[in-house]
């Protein structure tokens, strides 16, 4: 995948908007609010930050030298993951899609409510998947 894509896939999951709040180098993709992946523009080589568990997010990092704590964020919770020439499309999607149900995990229930009133679709989607 390659940023574009990353940012097609996002905008295709529910509820989800962008912004640039922290200027013109940087894209983050939100639920409700909330950031479930950030997505710099000024690496020569391409790479996304998600929220992870923090278990997971460690299996990961011994996987692959290409998975790594996130620069600037909580190193616990944030992985730093390169996206070009590194792994499949499903798995940069599935990592993507842990982050998201993640975020939306800990939302609050009313707010969880009201985007599956908004988005159907939500009600099908497992709240967390990131065993």
């Amino acid at each position: 995948m390659n940023l574009e894509e990353v940012r097609i896939f996002c905008l295709s999951l529910p509820g989800v908007t962008e912004d640039m709040p922290y200027g013109d180098d940087m894209v983050v993709f939100r639920i409700a609010g909330k950031i479930f992946l950030h997505m710099p523009l000024e690496y020569a080589e391409p790479r996304i930050s998600i929220k992870l568990l923090p278990d997971v997010g460690e299996q990961l990092r011994d996987y692959s030298t290409a998975i790594r704590p996130a620069y600037h964020l909580n190193k616990v919770h944030w992985n730093e993951i390169l996206v070009e020439g590194y792994f499949s499309d499903d798995q940069l999607q599935g990592w993507i899609t842990d982050s998201y149900q993640l975020v939306l995990s800990k939302l609050p229930k009313r707010v969880r409510v009201e985007l599956v009133s908004q988005f159907p679709s939500l009600a099908d989607m497992p709240v967390m998947g990131c065993q």
